[in-house]
């Protein structure tokens, strides 16, 4: 089956600062996006397709998809060229980005359109660019530089970022350890007293979205205890920021005589977490374990593996299997998909390395469902088969690697891969 798509194009600019921007300034009739033959690859529910909107763009990390469909990626590091934001334009409608620029000399993660500007994330420091009506960056030469200093001690240093709407700006800022031991990731070390880390790192930060050259002194510490956030998302429904933690890791290695290689590989869990401003997820103290539903204090601050912890910090919103890098996080507004897809939760887990020995995991795209603003039920995987193949996946050494989510103005779900810069784009065939 086919779905109809309305693309409009965009006009002829002059050469900004060497970039030169082409297009038209018409609607295209409506014209018809098919999937791939293969559905780009992926295993999808029945009655979706996937088509590959776009490949080889570079290492793809989080993506965000204008009113007329055209398309920006930030990359993990720049290109060859020395671009480090990809701009991709689908020309005849068919659903295929072939007219593509770049700019932004620098790496990174976070990517968000909100209020006429491009939001763009280096790992120390926050750009924004001033779009046209047509959504295209005016001058990309000069973006305005509204954070800088953050943090980057090379672990957890991707800065992603959300707005709200009311002029605020979320930018996760990772934990520099992987639980504040006096030896980062020694067998035995114990927790730092305190764990200064959390003092500039470990949570959520808020800024303006529209004060220039703010550094740690202008924001406000709005959520703490969060080893690491690479997807989150601003939910409408709620009016509420939720994220995805990155769970700690090594539980055998550091502490074998605590935990086997088995439960080492599928503890603690990643988790979502609704946050209100004062929220502590307990970082390095504690972890979840999805199994027991239950808070459990860490190792390196007195655990056993069973002992309780953390009643002062907040329980998440869903737990999953552990080790498995949740790096994007979309709600669903649109109306393409069926009833049930609304205002839920897509999740992109582009997989870990810390499930050896054990067979690795993740490497796809799961649904979690919410109900009057909670999640409700299980998850469920939504788009598999980026790996290549399950052998590919128990190894770790895959073709492809979900990373970033972003929903098409037509409804269709886009997903980015941080390995080959596959841009996948999944449609609903409507009957």
């Amino acid at each position: 089956m086919k779905t109809k798509v309305l693309f409009t194009s965009f006009i002829p600019m002059m050469a900004v600062a060497g970039l030169l921007w082409y297009g038209t300034n018409k609607h295209t009739d409506i014209a018809t996006v098919t999937p791939d033959a293969d559905n780009a690859g992926l295993t999808l529910p029945a009655g979706f397709g996937a088509l590959k909107a776009a490949d080889n763009t570079g290492r793809a990390r989080h993506i965000a998809v204008t009113p007329a469909g055209d398309i920006y990626i930030k990359l993990a590091r720049p290109t060859k060229e020395g671009n480090g934001i990809i701009y991709l334009h689908d020309g005849n409608g068919d659903g295929k980005l072939e007219n593509t620029k770049g700019f932004g000399n620098y790496g990174g993660t976070g990517m968000y359109i909100k209020n006429g500007y491009l939001y763009a994330s280096s790992n120390t420091e926050v750009y924004r660019y001033k779009l046209n009506d047509k959504q295209e960056v005016i001058d990309a030469a000069a973006p305005e530089k509204i954070i800088t200093g953050l943090i980057d001690r090379r672990q957890h240093e991707t800065k992603s970022l959300v707005l709200d709407n009311e002029g605020n700006i979320y930018v996760n800022i990772g934990a520099y350890s992987n639980s504040c031991q006096q030896k980062d990731r020694t067998p035995g070390s114990m927790g730092q007293e305190g764990c200064p880390i959390l003092d500039s790192a470990g949570g959520i930060w808020q800024f303006k979205a529209d004060k220039l050259n703010q550094t740690y002194k202008d924001g406000v510490r709005y959520a703490t205890g969060l080893r690491n956030v690479v997807g989150l998302d601003w939910n409408q429904q709620n009016n509420q920021l939720f994220v995805m933690q990155h769970g700690r890791d090594q539980l055998h290695d550091l502490f074998p005589a605590m935990y086997t290689t088995q439960e080492s590989s599928i503890y603690p869990a990643e988790c979502l977490y609704a946050l209100k401003r004062g929220d502590n997820a307990g970082w390095p103290y504690i972890y979840y374990n999805q199994d027991l539903h239950k808070k459990i204090m860490a190792p390196e601050y007195g655990g056993d593996g069973k002992k309780e912890g953390g009643q002062n910090a907040i329980d998440p919103a869903a737990a999953y299997p552990g080790h498995m890098a949740p790096n994007g996080l979309l709600f669903y507004t649109g109306s393409q998909f069926p009833a049930k897809y609304k205002n839920g939760a897509f999740i992109a887990f582009h997989g870990s390395w810390n499930r050896a020995p054990e067979p690795q995991a993740g490497f796809f795209v799961v649904f979690q469902p919410f109900k009057d603003g909670k999640a409700f039920g299980n998850y469920e995987v939504f788009a598999d088969g980026f790996s290549g193949s399950p052998e590919k996946t128990a190894s770790g050494r895959v073709d492809h690697k979900p990373c970033g989510l972003a929903q098409g103005p037509d409804g269709s779900l886009y997903v980015t891969d941080d390995v080959k810069g596959t841009i996948y784009r999944i449609i609903y065939n409507k009957k």
